[in-house]
């Protein structure tokens, strides 16, 4: 690493909220809002987020239809939704929208105007913020679909991460 190389800001952890699943496009969906607002992610970018969400989800593959989202509220413009999906039994597909983030390819500084990000351009799965329930939700589908005997969708879909703070343990 460059020596040379300092953060942009001082590192500090951020709220993670947990709201309760909701059901798109056939899909069972857990979510994650994460921002530094202790009011929560503003309805009005919410709502905007989740109209945008069934243009981030895979075709059906015969894997239970599952899939889990981090609605991030960043510290400037930006509004990010990562919406992770179990597709071939074990294998986690990503897609992404921003919105209110013009380095990403979004036409203004609206956090409620999302995009579609383009993976081809910037392959990013998420920031340190947004990483927390990657690791909760492995393992929590391996608890409930990939070692019982019998797959436990609903178990799975009640297995969440804890509200607290991004850097919370599962």
């Amino acid at each position: 690493m460059d020596p040379s190389y300092r953060p942009v800001m001082a590192f500090e952890e951020k709220l993670l909220t947990v709201p309760p699943p909701i059901e798109v496009a056939g899909r069972r969906v857990k979510r994650y809002h994460v921002t530094t607002d202790p009011r929560g992610i503003a309805p009005d970018v919410e709502k905007a987020a989740y109209a945008i969400l069934p243009e981030l989800l895979p075709e059906p593959d015969g894997t239970p239809p599952a899939t889990f989202v981090v609605l991030h509220r960043g510290g400037d413009d930006g509004a990010y939704l990562n919406a992770y999906s179990w597709v071939w039994d074990n294998v986690l597909h990503f897609r992404g929208a921003a919105a209110g983030q013009p380095v990403l390819g979004c036409p203004d500084r609206d956090p409620a105007h999302f995009i579609v990000t383009d993976p081809a351009d910037r392959p990013w799965i998420g920031c340190v913020w947004e990483l927390p329930p990657l690791l909760h939700e492995r393992d929590a589908w391996v608890r409930h679909m990939l070692a019982p005997e019998l797959p436990d969708l609903d178990g799975y879909v009640r297995d969440a991460l804890p509200e607290g703070t991004t850097g919370g343990r599962s």
